[in-house]
């Protein structure tokens, strides 16, 4: 009768017929230990050594870099101007209040040569601007010329106390017009052409362009014969028209 080997012999002997019959494939693949006891050696193929030298980047680049600054500089410039920009929407809308405060400022001078020629606002026969027309007003019934240019326009400042002649305003005006007209226009920004208007025309340019762009496209301001002031979109929504006697002069 044999000798039956010690329990930790029969241990080992298993332990290395199982260790041999797995196929060896990679190392790193089969997650071996060099120095198991009784497993063979892992096997490690030439991809599988550790790369020396610089460790590959795991990270994203942070920052700007100056060509995206300079990129993000200029739309943000391109938005400023679009919203707050001279031609803006907004700016407009500013420069329109302060146009009906110039045109009531010349309706008080307007009102007091009323007074002083039986009810009739300014008149020249010969007329062909407005500026002509207004002309009588200064220095005697007003002495601020700056309200006769649109804030809206980028009509050139007049001199202060200067007459008017020669000089480019930035208001149309109906000449012709008395004082009990109330409902009737009187003055307006600078119009498209001098004809009576019907609802659905045109007072004011509706691309920006001139003439009658005092506000760019964003429509105009018009005074009436009784002081008031009101605001139109470039296309009318009442009528405007042209009783016998008066004539719309442009600047």
């Amino acid at each position: 009768m044999k000798d039956t080997p010690p329990k930790h012999k029969w241990r080992d002997v298993m332990y290395w017929k199982v260790c041999s019959e797995i196929p060896v494939a990679s190392g790193a693949r089969l997650g071996y230990t060099d120095g198991v006891k009784g497993c063979p050696p892992t096997v490690r193929r030439p991809a599988d050594k550790p790369r020396r030298g610089r460790p590959a980047a795991n990270y994203s680049r942070a920052g700007f870099s100056l060509i995206e600054m300079l990129i993000s500089l200029v739309i943000l410039l391109i938005l400023t101007s679009m919203y707050w920009g001279f031609s803006s929407r907004s700016n407009q809308r500013q420069q329109q209040r302060n146009c009906r405060s110039n045109l009531q400022k010349i309706y008080v001078a307007m009102e007091i040569y009323a007074t002083d020629h039986n009810g009739k606002f300014p008149e020249l026969p010969d007329a062909r601007t407005s500026a002509k027309a207004l002309d009588v007003l200064v220095p005697r019934y007003t002495a601020d010329t700056s309200s006769f240019i649109c804030p809206g326009s980028k009509d050139s400042p007049l001199p202060s106390d200067a007459s008017l002649l020669k000089r480019k305003i930035s208001y149309a005006y109906y000449m012709g017009r008395r004082k009990p007209d109330a409902q009737e226009a009187l003055a307006s920004d600078k119009q498209v052409d001098t004809l009576a208007k019907v609802p659905g025309q045109n007072i004011f340019s509706a691309d920006g362009k001139p003439p009658g762009n005092n506000h760019h496209q964003y429509g105009g301001n018009i005074l009436f014969c009784d002081g008031r002031t009101e605001f139109s979109p470039a296309r009318s929504s009442f009528s405007l028209g042209l009783t016998q006697g008066v004539v719309l002069l442009n600047p």
